[in-house]
């Protein structure tokens, strides 16, 4: 009876410490430049439906994430159109305290003032469920992909599919487990060359997304933490002009988000397109042969 890999739970395990040829790093190039096929590429590409192998860990189909992907730069969209709110509403303030700042006689407690710090908390709130709920789709999706990056490619993932959620909520380790993952993801997903070598492609993308997520993260936290600490007209004012320059990279952090969806969700449905015509000359040279 054979034994399955203990690391991808796919594959039969082939080294004596229970690892496939994947997952162990032994595996021999393909004959005549073919690629290993992959069952269900029709469906990854979303036009067959049809039922998938499901569960937590990896699976021994790809599970397509293009209709993921199009809800997840969908509320991408509401995020950056959050982040242009509240950047206006607290531009809006922060010229208000500017003003009492030079002319300590003004009323911006009651008012246009009062309106104006009712409209930049309405901003905030909107922005808070805007990126809650797309951080919840695109958990969804990440997880989805680096599944499909276990079916695709399991020998050069760093960390297993589980990270790809449980990545997020390490404090500390979150400014990094993520990235791993998705650098895994990356090089899994990427076409490979027809005599079956790897392809380069720069990770320029998901580099870029990555650096300004981790900034627009850490410069949210230093303006919110002197936001809080403000209590003079002028501080107030200075740490407002911080929140809008967080709030700012946040934007660009989205719009590089998005980048980076269309990006991998691409190679995907790629990488098993040329699986699927792979999979269907093998099966049609028997039969080629036979008539």
């Amino acid at each position: 009876m054979s034994i399955l890999c203990t690391r991808c739970r796919i594959r039969t395990a082939v080294t004596d410490d229970g690892l496939c040829t994947f997952c162990s790093g032994t595996r021999p190039p393909p004959p005549g430049g073919a690629t290993a096929p992959v069952p269900g590429a029709a469906i990854l590409s979303g036009s067959v439906p049809g039922p998938v192998p499901g569960g937590w860990g990896a699976g021994t189909w790809p599970r397509s994430p293009v209709g993921l992907s199009r809800a997840v730069v969908a509320l991408l969209g509401c995020v950056i159109a959050s982040d242009l709110f509240v950047i206006g509403a607290g531009l809006h303030l922060r010229g208000l305290w500017e003003g009492l700042a030079a002319d300590e006689s003004l009323d911006i407690y009651s008012g246009a003032g009062l309106r104006a710090q009712e409209l930049y908390d309405l901003a905030g709130t909107v922005q808070t469920a805007a990126f809650l709920a797309t951080g919840v789709l695109f958990i969804i999706w990440f997880h989805r992909t680096r599944r499909n990056a276990e079916v695709f490619e399991s020998g050069v993932q760093r960390m297993g599919p589980g990270w790809a959620v449980g990545g997020w909520f390490v404090p500390v380790a979150n400014l990094w487990f993520p990235y791993r993952v998705a650098s895994g993801i990356w090089e899994a997903s990427v076409t490979l060359h027809p005599d079956g070598g790897w392809r380069a492609v720069p990770k320029t993308v998901l580099n870029l997304w990555w650096g300004g997520w981790i900034v627009s993260v850490l410069l949210s936290r230093i303006a919110v933490s002197q936001w809080n600490r403000a209590r003079e007209p002028e501080q107030i004012s200075d740490a407002a002009a911080l929140v809008a320059a967080a709030d700012a990279l946040d934007l660009v952090a989205a719009v590089l988000a998005v980048l980076f969806v269309r990006a991998v969700t691409r190679m995907q449905v790629e990488r098993a397109g040329i699986r699927q015509a792979a999979t269907a000359a093998e099966r049609a040279a028997p039969e080629s042969a036979a008539s």
